[in-house]
């Protein structure tokens, strides 16, 4: 292995981090790095990228479902895994809205730890891109189309901006005539 994937792991308890180190050691290929909570965790990749993260889901402050918002909100292709002794079905469909990648339940075993991590890590590939022609993707056709929508695009957006107070005034005109018209044949 040339390069060796650097993993962070958040959590408030330190035996938590002490077997991801063990697990996934450097003869493995893994870095890993330790914290014990979402603001440190948001220092550290701020510093440096990781290529995954793996949160408690319950800690201090920041819980882990909002540490993996912030994370893919900031990078998406960043792959989270929450790890948690709490377990619901709530904190798991908040987990899987966030972008997370996996929902582990602890207790852990290395197993499980090596496993996920791969997984985490794994490339995705969509079927179709893999059997898509290079031709198809970029022909002479296609740029060019290309090019004249990048070259009209602002012709476009000026007309809705100038057709959306028009459409704005008749929507009005519209509504308030009928209102209008509606208390005058009421009297």
């Amino acid at each position: 292995m040339s390069a060796l994937r650097k993993i962070l792991v958040v959590d408030d308890d330190a035996v938590v981090g002490k077997s991801f180190n063990r697990v996934l050691s450097e003869k493995k290929g893994y870095v890993v790095t330790t914290v014990e909570n979402a603001h440190e965790a948001l220092k550290q990749i701020r510093e440096q990228s990781f290529d995954v993260v793996f949160t408690d889901i319950k800690m201090p402050g920041m819980d882990g479902v909002e540490l993996a918002e912030r994370v893919k909100a900031s990078q998406p292709w960043t792959p989270v895994v929450i790890i948690t002794g709490y377990g619901t079905t709530e904190n798991e469909v908040r987990a899987k809205a966030a972008g997370v990648t996996e929902f582990m339940r602890k207790p852990l075993s290395p197993e499980m730890i090596e496993a996920s991590a791969e997984h985490a890590m794994a490339p995705v590939v969509a079927p179709e891109v893999v059997a898509a022609p290079v031709e198809a993707v970029q022909t002479k056709e296609n740029r060019a189309k290309n090019i004249a929508l990048f070259l009209i695009s602002p012709f476009i957006g000026l007309a809705y901006a100038v057709m959306l107070p028009v459409v704005g005034m008749v929507m009005l005109a519209k509504v308030g005539g009928r209102a209008w018209m509606a208390k005058n044949q009421k009297k």
